[in-house]
């Protein structure tokens, strides 16, 4: 029944959402009409933006690295979100979709969180645009209400008016797909492969930039599973939300967390905390981790009651402004996840 009830309140926010995003496209349909912009305008700005490069548009932080990676010098990639905004609330801007509409190449996850992805691509022309939903080549997950998480707020106070009936209901799939670094492999393959088609005189140089990044992530997987191989536990505790699972189930390891890896709560409760708190004194879990971008409470509230130590496992979804302009990759936040996985598993 609580997921239940967490679907309906999930199908309200989006509801809202969408809304919103409908509006932009409608303000935008309108500035385009009044500029009485025509598709050759269209096509001339665009070139202007790219300088003639293929023109690609990811709306988050691991499409935009692994389409870097693969087009070097010969693409211009764009990045709909900011660095260090939060993802999960994000509302599209005229600029971004008039960014799309331009694209040769779009790139989307496909989750909960770019539900307003698929009012702009009805509403919008992108016929000249080769779109991408990444969760279409890996094999998903359901989200996992695991056992000491909070409950989501609505949840708590919501009635299911509908009853007991919902067989219809649709599963909410985990949107974290690129924290598998196996996956991360798959999801730049296919990058390359659509660049390639959409630029075919660079394909083969798409390919070779492809091949040398999934080199490097073979190394950082391999780095993974022999720190779990060889780690005196198979736990981990993230003392806030938890968008790892493909990153769990991939190397076997198994955790307790305070929220679901979409929630945007910041605070748990007394129940919550107290779970947390016997999970790392029954344990000895060394180390409590947060994730990127979070006010750190519930972890310093867990590592002030146990004297465990606080460390960031970075799931990639942004990164801050100081990384993102100093060129931190993918690669980059795995290898400092490395670090501070083997100190939290030995």
């Amino acid at each position: 029944m609580m997921m239940n009830i967490r679907q309906s309140m999930m199908k309200n926010r989006k509801t809202v959402r969408s809304l919103a995003a409908l509006a932009t496209v409608a303000m935008v349909s309108l500035l385009f009409a009044a500029c009485g912009s025509g598709s050759d305008d269209k096509d001339a700005r665009t070139e202007d933006k790219t300088d003639g490069k293929l023109n690609v548009v990811a709306t988050i932080f691991p499409e935009y690295d692994f389409a870097r990676a693969v087009g070097g010098d010969l693409a211009e990639i764009t990045m709909l979100m900011d660095p260090g905004a939060g993802v999960h609330n994000f509302d599209p801007s005229p600029s971004d979709i008039m960014a799309i509409e331009h694209a040769d190449v779009f790139l989307y996850i496909g989750g909960e969180s770019d539900e307003w992805v698929d009012d702009i691509l009805e509403s919008t022309d992108t016929s000249g645009t080769e779109v991408v939903r990444l969760m279409d080549y890996v094999d998903g997950v359901e989200e996992e209400l695991k056992e000491g998480m909070e409950p989501e707020e609505e949840e708590e106070s919501a009635e299911d008016e509908e009853g007991e009936g919902h067989d219809g209901e649709e599963p909410e799939y985990d949107e974290h797909i690129w924290v598998s670094p196996k996956n991360a492999i798959a999801l730049i393959g296919v990058i390359a492969d659509v660049m390639g088609k959409k630029d075919s005189a660079n394909a083969d140089a798409y390919q070779t930039n492809a091949a040398a990044y999934k080199a490097e992530l073979e190394l950082i997987d391999a780095q993974f599973g022999e720190i779990v191989k060889s780690g005196a536990r198979k736990k981990i505790v993230v003392a806030d939300r938890f968008p790892f699972r493909y990153f769990v189930d991939q190397y076997g390891l198994d955790y307790a967390a305070a929220f679901i890896g979409c929630s945007d709560q910041t605070d748990a409760g007394p129940k919550t905390i107290a779970y947390l708190i016997d999970t790392v004194k029954k344990e000895s879990i060394p180390y409590v981790y947060h994730v990127e971008l979070s006010n750190r409470n519930v972890a310093g509230a867990i590592c002030e009651q146990t004297g465990a130590g606080m460390l960031q496992l970075n799931s990639g979804e942004n990164v801050t402004k100081e990384d993102f302009d100093a060129g931190v990759t993918y690669v980059d936040l795995m290898k400092r996840n490395a670090e501070n996985l083997k100190k939290g598993l030995y």
